[in-house]
């Protein structure tokens, strides 16, 4: 595909190669005018502006191979270029890089960072790697992890492992995860699965919360116990089978059993006693990761936990 022109030339031409064959053609143009305002890119299909083919599209068109876009001349005010974010941030996420390769980034998250933008935030995870790799126009965030959680993040670098990992997570243990929660009182050992049916629910200041309600889609966690502090306090080790927001915070605390620092779904006594070691986090952490590559071979990873998780596991042991 050719490159897109720079924004204050006059009209760009791009070819739609065959890996983007099926995109919506807004979600493309977002991604291949870097820069460019969403309201922008909004603006010029509704008017009519972006052509395919010769013809008028709506936004929700979906692209074909070959497909030729024509882009009106942008003309960008200064303002409306990213805001270069903290190089300390940038730092601090190209040092979290666990794995790299041509097609696939996986970094250990550091908790209280999201994963993208919005809700009020002007950055995430996703943003600042669009500024470490400017080179690489396909960066996307193949899952997410909530911004208190820590530990491994995929980002696919080209579509194509994008699609792969997305058909791999959608197929119940093709990919497996694990993670590392510290919860409260002492987790039986019988206890090694919750199946219960969660429900999303936005509430009206737009925060999300998930319910255990029969109504909800289907979701199951496998558990095991890793460590023990007397009746306090146990590590357990969370494998999601399904994929549902908030799953594993949810069915801990439906199991009698949640998770230190959970500000939506804990206990805030227990919470508290942890924040008094040190433990000023959410006590989740994506630990294990399992995934099928494209060529047929499998890719293993794990992350350490931050220096705060050690400490209190520590003083929780004295």
């Amino acid at each position: 595909m050719t490159n897109p022109a720079p924004p204050t030339s006059g009209v760009q031409l791009l070819e739609v190669a065959p890996e983007y064959a099926g995109q919506r053609i807004d979600n493309f143009l977002r991604t291949q005018l870097k820069g460019v305002p969403k309201t922008l890119i909004y603006r010029i299909l509704r008017k009519g502006e972006v052509r395919v083919n010769k013809g008028r599209i709506k936004p929700e068109y979906k692209l074909q191979a070959g497909d030729v876009i024509r882009v009106p001349p942008l003309r960008l005010a200064e303002r409306d270029e990213p805001v270069p974010l903290a190089q300390g941030l940038l730092e601090r996420l190209e040092s979290a890089i666990v794995y790299e390769d041509k097609a696939l980034i996986v970094v250990n998250k550091p908790t209280g960072i999201a994963v993208h933008g919005g809700s009020g935030l002007n950055y995430g995870v996703i943003e600042a790697f669009r500024q470490l790799r400017p080179e690489c126009k396909d960066l996307e965030l193949v899952h997410r992890l909530d911004r208190d959680t820590s530990g491994l993040l995929m980002i696919a670098k080209k579509r194509s492992m994008l699609r792969h990992l997305h058909d791999a997570l959608r197929g119940e243990r093709i990919v497996d995860k694990r993670y590392h929660a510290l919860v409260r009182g002492n987790w039986p050992a019988a206890k090694k699965q919750i199946a219960v049916p969660l429900l999303k629910n936005n509430l009206r200041s737009g925060e999300r919360v998930v319910e255990v309600n029969p109504e909800g889609k289907e979701a199951l966690t496998e558990f095991k116990v890793l460590r023990r502090f007397g009746d306090f306090a146990t590590l357990v080790e969370a494998r999601p089978i399904t994929g549902r927001t908030h799953q594993i915070r949810v069915h801990a605390k439906h199991a009698g059993h949640s998770i230190a620092g959970d500000p939506k779904y804990g206990d805030e006594d227990f919470s508290r006693e942890i924040r008094e070691l040190g433990g000023k986090r959410l006590f989740l952490h994506s630990a294990y990761l399992r995934v099928p590559l494209p060529d047929g071979g499998v890719l293993e990873l794990e992350a350490p936990v931050d220096e705060v998780w050690l400490r209190t596991v520590e003083r929780l042991d004295a």
